[in-house]
């Protein structure tokens, strides 16, 4: 209770610790928000219950969007897997799916994630070395050989060429018999954080949007259980962001998203519970926690208030995590499973629905075996050891989360409209503001490590001049590249050419018509029609995006 005598003994008590002997540590946050030394009733006087709060699964979701957390269903431990050939990657799925991994997630080649087939000039060195290489649905049939397509979660980590991509999985699950009402999934398929944070663009954002926007209308009618598109902060915040940027830009992402699928006249109640995000989760445990907290809330007020959503699951936040990848250090790398900890225990504590824990020598090459072992067993004993899955929300009430989780709700509305002043997100993005706002973000976190305000074990700071890294590292043969080529090679000679034919020009004309084009992607992997020369067809209609250089 808020009274005097509070007013007074918390006087004195601020007066006492400001004169108490400090560290000399700055005191902020990650991102550079201010932490008080203590917080108090006095800092969520303004917070209602019933109103910010509620109770977990009730509206606006600040504590979770299911009334009994995990004690219904624990999140899906998802551990991402990709590199080499179809056959190197279907056998790693096997692995981790027979360790109890509930999910696949699948990574990507460079060449893929460009919409670059294996034997094309700019893929030379890069076919198989940061993911697995698909250039086709020959390829993405080995990749999910023996593997039940309406038994498993699928999660796919592919932007600019995500529909040909997709197109290539439903026809897998076609030829497996597989009723595409039951697949059970998720595209990352998040164009506009492309030309924000990661750079693998293709088409220009109009065109791009009017793709995803195809997609989603696509996946509503045909695939009702498959979530089209994953807005995705996680590489906002590896580009170097601060955890209010990303869940700022994150949700402005997700609503750009809402919006251009009501202009096409589709109803947000069909679409929108399908609609899922992706956050990262980095080393300040309460901001990270608060972060989510914060998401939940402002998702359903916007939701509810601006577009009229009325099922209840239109409100809800959807969430998967991936701990911080930026954080991983070359030095000392089995530090990085603590850390790795300590953010799978954030991301659990802010309601995630599901979790991918990076492996220790992630930052050294694609990791091996036993450390993505360790990294999925790091989940299992946060699930089933520290009790932490018995309540829901269990910082809930905490004075310092709840404002914190109010702080960061106040401060991206602040964002949203700096955003708004733009134009909206595409707007904003042609005129570089994302791309300068993170840079600054980037440089003020940068200069704190440099002068030692803020600690990075094993970089900055408890050194070790002499160490000498012994873990195992995972190496992509040369042969991988060739066994490729050579398979693409085959295929294009075997195939019927007049259905490719006629499968481009389908392509082509309906691009120019404006029908949707998941049907005609579909019918051309079919016809074995590859991923670059899909992706060709539609340069030529569409063209390529350049971005404009910011200082």
């Amino acid at each position: 209770m808020i009274n005097s005598d509070f007013l007074k003994r918390k006087n004195e008590y601020e007066r006492k610790a400001a004169e108490s002997k400090t560290t000399g540590m700055k005191f902020t946050t990650v991102s550079g928000q201010d932490i008080k030394v203590c917080y108090t009733p006095d800092d969520v006087k303004e917070i209602n219950y019933l109103s910010d709060l509620g109770f977990p699964g009730e509206y606006p979701y600040t504590r979770g969007i299911h009334p009994n957390g995990y004690r219904g269903k624990i999140w899906t431990m998802r551990q991402f897997a990709g590199f080499g050939t179809p056959e190197d990657t279907n056998q790693r799925f096997h692995y981790l799916l027979e360790h109890g991994q509930t999910g696949l997630s699948v990574a990507f080649d460079l060449p893929t994630l460009m919409g670059w087939d294996a034997d094309a000039p700019l893929s030379e060195g890069e076919v198989g070395i940061c993911g697995v290489s698909i250039s086709s649905l020959k390829d993405m049939e080995i990749l999910f050989d023996k593997i039940p397509l309406d038994k498993v979660s699928t999660s796919m980590t592919i932007n600019s060429p995500a529909a040909m991509i997709f197109a290539f999985y439903l026809a897998v699950a076609q030829k497996q018999g597989v009723d595409l009402k039951q697949l059970r999934g998720t595209l990352q398929n998040d164009i506009l954080k492309e030309y924000i944070a990661q750079k693998e663009y293709i088409f220009p954002p109009h065109p791009s949007m009017r793709i995803i926007v195809d997609m989603i209308e696509y996946c509503t009618k045909e695939v009702p259980q498959w979530n089209p598109v994953s807005v995705s902060g996680y590489h906002i915040r590896e580009a170097g962001s601060t955890a209010v940027q990303e869940l700022a830009y994150t949700l402005a992402d997700g609503f750009a998203y809402i919006e251009a699928c009501i202009e096409r006249g589709m109803d947000v109640d069909d679409f929108a519970p399908r609609i899922s995000f992706f956050f990262n989760s980095h080393l300040d445990f309460f901001e990270e926690i608060a972060k989510f907290r914060a998401a939940r809330r402002i998702f359903a007020k916007r939701m509810k208030e601006k577009y009229n959503a009325k099922n209840p699951r239109s409100w809800w936040l959807r969430f998967h995590t991936q701990t911080a990848g930026c954080t991983l250090t070359a030095q000392q790398p089995e530090n990085n499973i603590v850390r790795t900890a300590i953010q799978a225990l954030a991301a659990v504590l802010g309601g995630t629905q599901s979790l991918h824990t990076n492996s220790m020598d992630e930052t050294l090459a694609l990791p091996s075996e036993k450390a993505v072992k360790i990294a999925l067993r790091t989940q299992q004993l946060i699930a089933y050891e520290t009790g932490v899955i018995n309540t829901v929300d269990p910082l809930g009430g905490s004075y310092f989360v709840e404002a914190l989780t109010d702080k960061m709700e106040k401060e991206a509305n602040e964002i949203f409209e700096q955003i708004d002043a733009f134009g909206g997100v595409i707007p904003a993005i042609e005129a570089g503001y994302f791309q300068k706002e993170i840079a600054d973000a980037a440089y003020r976190y940068q200069k704190e490590v440099e002068r030692k305000e803020k600690f990075i074990v094993g970089v900055n700071e408890f050194v070790e001049t002499d160490e000498k890294i012994d873990i195992p590292i995972l190496t992509i043969s040369p042969e991988v590249e060739i066994q490729q080529k050579k398979r693409l090679a085959e295929l294009k000679q075997s195939r019927n050419q007049e259905a490719v034919i006629e499968s481009l020009s389908e392509i082509k004309s309906s691009a120019l018509d404006g029908k949707n084009l998941m049907p005609v992607l579909v019918k051309a992997a079919h016809n074995y029609v590859t991923l670059g020369e899909m992706v060709a067809e539609l340069k030529e209609i569409f063209g390529t995006y350049e971005e404009v250089s910011v200082f």
